[in-house]
């Protein structure tokens, strides 16, 4: 059997907050509810739904998006644990959405960072993360990324060998020539056509009319030949969707079960990412907008995005901490020396085993504190680390001077010391040990923080760009 293809997700990210309570009462200041809230719940929004969604399912995911540099940026990396991130600077602050909700039905909604903003950069990263998938989902939220040139030309390209699914938004881009499936809903089918009336008035789009299963099997077919896709299916909510096809004019009703829904917050991300899952598996075209649409609604009947589980923390590397704790218990036993380091260690280098082979030489076991993917991101940026933990903790122990590896989620090692206990914290550099942040820590235990040299001529960054120019 060969190894699982990858799906990427192509578009814009933005943190979702949730605010869950029960209103039994108003406020004297005016006619609008009380909220108590009893919970709050942070979780990844836009593509970065698609991407947890088809994560949580079990596929490997690459998410192929815009970040900026911001505290709500650092909040949806962390949500989307396990999932490989490639992103470029959005140049703008992260768009969050802040959902108030009592009683499971919404009260209001707050956004922030989702004024106008500049055109997100695509990097040469970005299009070779798109190589070898198995299938594309687009998910554009109107904030650019979908408008880059060299991207469309790469998503064109792709959509005539893998199935490209595009979730289009009214403020956002046309799709791409040959895409297998565009998914819009009802609202926004309607929008995209009143917006493609006023730029090209002897345009023929339908108005809206009393029937809406109609008005939506003949839209769906003008969309159809104005993007030239392969099919366009407008979603209908609890009525289902419309689908038209390239190879058949006929528009084909796809009905939905009966489902009791007080928020529909996430179905078209479910349906965008079930079609690419059955596409890809070789299923026809009908046959996966069916089921889609079914497991569309079987999301938003067990609870929707308010019922998915919250992303996993960071998973250790197995038995990790187990290991580094019985190697310094036998250590301590024989009254030898323990000594720690940490880092990021992303692309092992010379560098890093000249300063590990000098920090084991300082004792009787070295563990090493390692950042994990998520720590990692926060401090080198977006495009970090290169490796995954559990590779990086791999190579970390293959060498001889390692004796054991901890990974740690926050941005410094305090808590994983104060675990371990070293007698001897090292970090390579060239500052006076009294300088180290955790040399307080260490010393209130008895131990000592010492520095090894650092080498200035071999970095991650350097073979990081290296690597670039090879290719």
């Amino acid at each position: 059997m060969g190894a699982a293809m990858t799906i990427a997700v192509v578009g814009d990210v933005l943190l979702d907050v949730d605010l869950d309570g029960s209103a039994t009462r108003l406020c004297p200041d005016g006619p609008v509810p009380v909220v108590d809230v009893t919970a709050v719940r942070a979780r990844a929004g836009g593509a970065g739904l698609v991407a947890r969604m088809l994560r949580n399912d079990g596929h490997q995911v690459c998410l192929v998006t815009a970040l900026g540099r911001d505290e709500p940026s650092h909040r949806l990396l962390e949500q989307l644990s396990g999932i490989t991130v490639v992103a470029g600077p959005s140049g703008a602050p992260t768009p969050v959405k802040t959902r108030l909700r009592a009683g499971g039905h919404p009260v209001a909604r707050f956004d922030e960072g989702c004024q106008c903003r500049p055109l997100p950069e695509v990097t040469p990263d970005m299009l070779q993360a798109l190589e070898g998938a198995g299938a594309v989902v687009v998910a554009d939220y109107g904030r650019g990324l979908t408008s880059n040139r060299a991207l469309r030309t790469a998503l064109e390209r792709l959509a005539r060998d893998i199935p490209v699914i595009w979730d289009p938004h009214p403020a956002g881009a046309d799709p791409v020539p040959g895409v297998a499936v565009v998914t819009p809903n009802h609202s926004e089918a309607s929008n995209i056509a009143a917006a493609l009336r006023a730029r090209e008035p002897a345009a023929p789009f339908p108005e809206a009319g009393a029937d809406s299963m109609a008005w939506a099997g003949e839209l769906a077919g003008k969309l159809l030949r104005h993007w030239r896709s392969r099919a366009v299916l407008v979603t209908q909510g609890g009525q289902g969707a419309i689908l038209v096809r390239e190879s058949s004019p006929a528009p084909v009703q796809l009905p939905a079960p009966r489902t009791a829904v007080a928020d529909a917050c996430g179905a078209g991300d479910k349906l965008a990412a079930s079609l690419a899952v059955h596409l890809m598996a070789g299923r026809g075209l009908e046959e996966s907008c069916r089921q889609a649409v079914r497991e569309a609604s079987s999301f938003l009947a067990t609870g929707g995005v308010a019922a998915l589980p919250a992303a996993p923390p960071p998973l250790p590397f197995p038995g990790q901490e187990t290991d580094a704790l019985e190697c310094i218990r036998q250590v301590r036993q024989n009254g030898g020396i323990v000594v720690a380091t940490g880092g990021c260690f992303d692309l092992l280098h010379a560098g890093h085993a000249r300063t590990l082979a000098a920090a084991r030489a300082l004792g009787d076991c070295l563990v090493v504190c390692l950042n994990s993917d998520a720590s990692s991101r926060r401090i080198k940026g977006a495009s970090r680390p290169i490796m995954g933990e559990q590779d990086r903790s791999e190579l970390l122990l293959s060498l001889e001077s390692v004796d054991a590896v901890v990974v740690f989620d926050e941005d410094t090692p305090e808590r994983c010391l104060e675990r371990l206990r070293p007698d001897i914290w090292v970090k390579g550099g060239d500052y006076e040990a009294a300088q180290l942040p955790e040399s307080a820590l260490v010393e209130s235990w008895g131990g000592r923080c010492l520095t090894v040299p650092y080498h200035p001529a071999r970095s991650t960054t350097l073979l990081a760009a290296a690597l670039a120019r090879v290719g």
